[in-house]
């Protein structure tokens, strides 16, 4: 099955990825990994993204899209795959259709999980991290026990500078800018699945599944 994953950021979009990915054993492709092998491996495509990220300037849909390319000509994405981070709009959502239709091959399901504006503020706002073990703590869904202590080795909790409201606020709203357009576009396709955020890891992971099976 071929899946698109739709979430601001803090909907938990990531983690049920990988849970997708064990559950159906289909990888995971995320854009934003598949950028940072490149650079790493220092291939053509890595090559020119890195140029561009040293000129200060966005990766082009060119470059992603090559990369995308090439990612879904292994083996391991013949019987599917979970893209995660992209499309990010509409242009890039017709230009994935595309690169499949040369290949012989659609996109089968795009899943939305959506989360409130306030409970992603919460999240992202509230995140904490311990310096020493890297233990991830949540000041309103999961605190520690001790106001900037780690529950689990001592440690000084973390919090990130531009994980301040303003900066949030401003990253959710351009979010949300960029994929109304495209839960239009996989809405009028009839492809597109909204499932709620909210809740428990595995009560979400049960209604994608469920969304999947339908």
């Amino acid at each position: 099955m071929r899946i698109v994953l739709l979430g601001a950021p803090g909907s938990g979009k990531g983690t049920q990825a990988k849970l997708l990915m064990e559950q159906r054993g289909i990888p995971q492709i995320s854009t934003g990994d598949l950028l940072r092998a490149a650079v790493s491996a220092k291939t053509a495509l890595g090559l020119k993204a890195k140029a561009a990220m040293d000129a200060g300037e966005l990766v082009s849909d060119e470059i992603v899209l090559g990369m995308v390319r090439e990612r879904l000509a292994e083996p391991d994405a013949e019987r599917g795959f979970i893209l995660d981070g992209f499309p990010r709009n509409g242009a890039q959502a017709a230009a994935l259709d595309a690169l499949l239709a040369e290949i012989g091959q659609d996109i089968d399901r795009a899943v939305h999980i959506q989360v409130a504006f306030d409970e992603l503020l919460k999240r992202l706002t509230g995140r904490r991290t311990c310096t020493q073990c890297g233990a991830l703590y949540n000041v309103y869904f999961s605190p520690p026990r001790q106001e900037g202590v780690c529950d689990r080795c001592g440690g000084t909790l973390m919090h990130r500078d531009d994980d301040n409201e303003q900066t949030i606020s401003r990253r959710l709203r351009v979010y949300q800018e960029q994929t109304q357009p495209l839960v239009d576009y996989y809405q009028a396709q009839g492809k597109l699945a909204t499932v709620s955020g909210s809740g428990e890891v595995a009560d979400i992971l049960r209604r994608v599944s469920e969304t999947l099976s339908a």
